[in-house]
């Protein structure tokens, strides 16, 4: 069993917009960051719901929404942290979890630019650019990596830094997930698949754990964090973990969901825990059939009658690559502030589902996380003090 690793600092920029704190006042407000927002469809003439980041950041940070915000949520990460007694050590590494980087300026390259930039321009499209950009800022030179599970990148992310700090590689670890990728292009074919929904309010449309959902909101974001054991007033803690694969098909689960059981158990026992001692269980929960099932029932058959099981993606949309970096952000945040600002129930519920402000006590916080294509991973979480 490895030690825990602490969330020292918070940084988020969401559809709720530019700031940790807009991003809770959005979630304690049970008012979805969706709109229905124009320019969508073949010939742009379709509004849809979705919940993109506004326009923000430091121009200087880049042409494009995606590196001002990754940037822009990294910062304030840090700046949190340092508030909180943290100082970096010698080695602090960056992880960046991604999956679609700069997608609009990549359309733009091939449509609009016919393939021709400045050179400057060319190079802040690829991936290695706001990360190198970033750690010249900071001057830090631990090792600089992104990471990259589909939905699971932000779980993925985690645990790949805490594989880092306990195995002496780094000091400190700051790990930032973005993504900003809601082309008219790729929500087009996300609804195609037809797990994502577009033309109904978030409400109407995704239900996690609940009767009547379709499938998910999409959205955008981007979530920092500072991941260390030399902070004075830490959020939460990472106690363990663990990953695996279906192995199965590229969008499917397995309907049997052996390895997702796998995951759970795996990483209750990465972490040293009883499944009696998880109190809530901070879902992927993306409103579909498959993945609400599958957790619903590992849910009953492996945690307590009174874990409860909660979703945030009808607040803040499905955020793909980021997804459960926001969601970390919410059990930790909730942790310091006494409360998980669940969706509120619109429908016939499991009975296990939270709803509304619904007080913390302390207790652990599983946070499952199934990517598409077979992406599973599961992190502990519990209260500062644990």
């Amino acid at each position: 069993m490895s030690q825990g690793i602490e969330i020292c600092g918070i940084g988020a920029v969401t559809g709720y917009g530019w700031g940790r704190e807009v991003l809770w006042k959005g979630l304690v407000s049970e008012k979805p960051a969706a709109t229905l927002t124009g320019g969508f469809g073949k010939d742009g003439s379709e509004s849809i719901w979705v919940a993109t980041v506004p326009e923000g950041g430091d121009p200087k940070d880049g042409r494009g929404r995606f590196a001002r915000a990754m940037r822009a949520s990294a910062r304030e990460a840090i700046a949190d942290a340092t508030e909180r007694g943290w100082t970096p050590g010698r080695r602090v590494g960056l992880l960046h979890a991604v999956v679609i980087g700069e997608a609009y300026l990549w359309k733009d390259f091939y449509v609009s630019d016919n393939g021709s930039l400045r050179l400057r321009d060319y190079l802040a499209l690829m991936p290695s650019t706001p990360m190198s950009t970033f750690m010249q800022e900071y001057g830090f030179t631990g090792p600089a990596m992104n990471v990259s599970a589909m939905c699971a990148s932000g779980n993925a992310g985690l645990l790949t830094a805490k594989a880092w700090l306990d195995a002496g590689i780094v000091d400190d670890v700051v790990l930032v997930a973005t993504d900003l990728s809601l082309t008219p292009e790729n929500v087009r074919h996300f609804t195609r698949l037809g797990v994502a929904v577009a033309n109904r309010e978030p409400f109407d449309g995704c239900r996690p754990f609940q009767e009547g959902s379709r499938g998910f909101v999409m959205g955008e974001a981007s979530v920092g964090f500072v991941l260390s054991n030399r902070s004075d007033k830490p959020y939460a803690v990472t106690l363990g973990g663990a990953m695996s694969h279906d192995a199965y098909h590229v969008t499917s689960i397995d309907p049997a969901f052996p390895e997702v059981r796998r995951c759970f158990a795996e990483a209750l026992d990465n972490a040293g825990v009883a499944a009696s001692d998880v109190r809530y269980v901070n879902a992927h929960g993306p409103g579909t059939r498959q993945c609400d099932r599958t957790e619903a029932t590992i849910l009953e058959e492996m945690f307590p009658e009174d874990t409860g099981i909660y979703s945030v993606k009808p607040l803040t949309g499905h955020c793909q690559g980021a997804a459960s970096a926001v969601e970390i952000a919410v059990a930790a945040l909730g942790y310091e502030r006494g409360v998980i600002p669940a969706p509120p129930k619109v429908a016939q519920a499991h009975p296990q589902l939270l709803h509304g402000e619904f007080p913390v006590d302390g207790g652990l916080t599983v946070k499952s996380s199934l990517g598409m294509g077979g992406h599973n991973s599961v992190v502990v979480l519990g209260p500062a003090s644990a």
